[in-house]
């Protein structure tokens, strides 16, 4: 056994195999018409105003102190922990019916999100690092075909009334349960990145250097040192990566636009209720999320196939999709028919996913892997904190308490604002290097000779 675990592939195969069942949920396209059926019988108030907000108030709590255990206790507990509560948080909807409970269960739901970290973090402790980009495809192909697997074939049971919503949750239990198995069975990695490094470790640098100076790895063993130390490394290196100009603003964008995903994908299912609240619309909502998963990934994969001067077409190529984005949130709020509703949130999405991978390869090519993880895990809490204020301002009850149209019209608003910023910022980028070109092109010819001027021998 020790043999087996020592390699990478193990491992790797047993992240997937947990990333696959702890993401085939079929009833998550239809979690709406579910708390709003017959089943649960909540308001369309109480599950928007109320509920939905106190994933993103509890998500917001726990990412920090998460972010930090999840390194010092070497990502297997965490791992572990994550799909306990997703677990609760699954059966807490099966069986609960009050209102107060419902929060609780968002509570749950928003731990559950903050352990994601471990989810990645943790196979770049066990494996080498010449495996690391093999092994990220994998767990992050396997976590799309999970969505994707789950998405369809909550769409079959529905549309074919093989299962009603409440045993479609209990055989989500069950795909939860497998995961929570195999969890156990991962190899408890023996080095983390920040907490519990050998002085003998090399750096995890990838090649083409790192942006950042400074060195995180060969200042002594850190589990020597103190929590305080560890925190002043971490701010010292954040400090570093932030002071240069490209990753801030790739950061930024990251930061406002993961928000406003994240706002228009928790609450568009009340978006699609609202434009026909008929139950035989809601049965496409499965087909729809494979759809856009799908759409989500080709778009991704595409990036690395397109050869352009990022440095120079960058900013204003964020702005630009950034507008279409904002477009789609527009269409798909203004529209009465459901299926150009449908198509706005594929095409959302899709670009969404485009951008966002772009950004993240941008920000990682240069970026050693402790850094990775800290600038990731910053840009990710700073969506976090935007978004907790957008939820209680625009959706929370005790804030404006907005329906769902007004708060799509912010949405598109905001993606607007976004394209506005960037796009601009794109073409005084594109102004600044092309005049740089002419003044070094300028600098560089020869003086052109004149009648004064002597002749060489």
């Amino acid at each position: 056994m020790k043999y087996i675990n020592a390699g990478w592939g193990y491992p790797t195969t047993m992240l997937c195999v947990y990333g696959f069942f702890s993401t085939v949920k079929p009833l998550v396209p239809f979690i709406y018409p579910y708390l709003t059926g017959p089943d649960k019988n909540l308001t369309v108030e109480q599950v928007t105003n109320e509920i939905y907000p106190v994933w993103t108030y509890s998500y917001l709590a726990v990412m920090v102190p998460v972010f930090l255990l999840t390194d010092w206790l070497r990502y297997k507990p965490v791992v572990v922990f994550q799909c306990i509560n997703l677990f609760i948080t699954w059966a807490m909807m099966l069986l609960v019916q009050e209102v107060a409970v419902f929060k609780a269960m968002q509570f749950f739901y928003g731990v559950k999100s903050a352990c994601e970290v471990a989810y990645f973090s943790y196979i770049y402790s066990i494996v080498d690092l010449k495996y690391y980009r093999k092994a990220t495809s994998y767990c992050r192909s396997v976590q799309l075909l999970g969505y994707t697997v789950g998405s369809v074939l909550g769409q079959l049971l529905v549309s074919f009334n093989l299962m009603s919503y409440n045993n479609i949750l209990v055989l989500t239990l069950v795909l939860i349960s497998i995961a929570l198995v195999t969890s156990l069975f991962l190899p408890m990695p023996q080095r983390s990145m920040f907490f519990h490094r050998s002085q003998s470790d090399p750096p995890q640098t990838p090649e083409g250097g790192d942006m950042c100076t400074g060195d995180v790895s060969t200042e002594g063993p850190v589990r020597a040192r103190g929590c305080s130390q560890i925190f002043l490394l971490l701010w010292r290196d954040f400090l570093q990566c932030y002071s240069t100009r490209a990753l801030l603003y790739w950061s930024l964008w990251w930061v406002l636009a993961t928000c406003g995903y994240n706002q228009a994908i928790n609450y568009v299912q009340v978006l699609w209720a609202h434009i026909q609240p008929s139950q035989k619309v809601q049965v496409y909502n499965g087909g729809v999320e494979a759809v856009s998963n799908l759409f989500g990934a080709a778009t991704a994969y595409g990036i690395g196939f397109i050869q352009v001067d990022w440095a120079q077409w960058g900013e204003l190529f964020l702005g630009s999709i950034s507008g279409l984005g904002a477009a789609a949130l527009f269409i798909m709020t203004f529209t009465d028919n459901i299926w150009v509703c449908y198509a706005g949130y594929v095409a959302f999405k899709g670009l969404y996913m485009l951008l966002i991978t772009f950004a993240m390869f941008q920000i990682a090519t240069d970026l050693s892997m402790e850094r990775y993880a800290l600038i990731f895990g910053a840009n990710n809490f700073g969506s976090l904190v935007l978004q907790t204020i957008i939820t209680s301002v625009v959706v929370d009850g005790r804030g404006l308490g907005l329906g769902i149209i007004p708060q799509f019209i912010i949405y598109g608003s905001y993606f607007s604002a976004i394209a506005v910023i960037f796009f601009l910022r794109g073409v005084y980028t594109i102004m600044r290097v092309r005049q740089s070109h002419r003044d070094s092109t300028a600098t560089e010819e020869p003086p052109s000779p004149t009648m004064c001027t002597p002749l060489q021998a």
